[in-house]
């Protein structure tokens, strides 16, 4: 059973994000926030898998929680949630190690492949999300939407064929055992090869990575989950 922990300061945010995920019966919501202060300490009481934040709460919002949820339970894999605007706060959290970005208005079924997904210790972009944080990096100076694809394209090609596939599926959302079990080979293999990723695209985590393969291109299609 996947444990999870919800945070928003909006009650019916809160409860809708309830119903659907307690729509899965492999998923558990076992607590709720209405901030950030008060998510954090939840999370210290009840070790949940994956938290649920929303990116701009009172107090102390999702970005900052989710640094101080990594202090204090750094098994648990944090999923933000975001509404259209907030694109500087979806690179934030970026950089912050989030695992999960996922759009308020989405797809019922995203938000539980999201959970799904970080659970199991892989990333998971929307890909209306990963579209938008790609189209942002273009229009701040990062170089045109073209030009961050042909470097994109120039980093993937540095890899090796191998770590090339496994990027790809890393993208799509898929964790290192769905990764193992599509290229039928171990787990520990696929960690190596994601660590080598990491480390030659310089990214410090899979959501990091995962923009570079949609900056590529190189995303499959999302797999059915289970």
């Amino acid at each position: 059973m996947i444990r999870v922990l919800v945070a928003d300061d909006e009650p019916m945010i809160r409860a809708g994000v309830r119903a659907v995920l307690t729509t899965a019966p492999d998923i558990e919501v076992v607590a709720e926030a209405v901030d950030g202060h008060d998510a954090v300490e939840l999370v210290r009481r009840h070790r949940p898998a994956v938290a649920v934040l929303d990116i701009r709460m009172p107090g102390l919002n999702g970005i900052d929680a989710a640094a101080e949820i990594r202090d204090v339970a750094p098994a648990t894999g944090v999923v933000m949630l975001t509404t259209f605007g907030e694109d500087d706060y979806i690179l934030r959290a970026l950089g912050g190690g989030a695992a999960g970005f996922l759009i308020k208005s989405g797809d019922p079924e995203e938000l539980i492949a999201g959970v799904r997904a970080v659970a199991e210790g892989a990333a998971y972009l929307s890909p209306k999300v990963a579209a938008r944080v790609v189209a942002h990096l273009s229009a701040t100076g990062a170089g045109t939407q073209a030009g961050r694809r042909s470097v994109a394209r120039e980093r993937v090609a540095a890899l090796t064929a191998r770590e090339r596939e496994v990027l790809a599926f890393l993208g799509g959302g898929l964790s290192n055992g769905q990764i193992a079990r599509r290229l039928h080979v171990v787990e520990g293999t696929v960690k190596a090869h994601v660590s080598s990723i990491l480390s030659r695209l310089a990214v410090d985590n899979r959501a990091a990575a995962a923009v570079v393969a949609h900056e590529a291109g190189i995303v499959p299609p999302q797999p059915s989950q289970p």
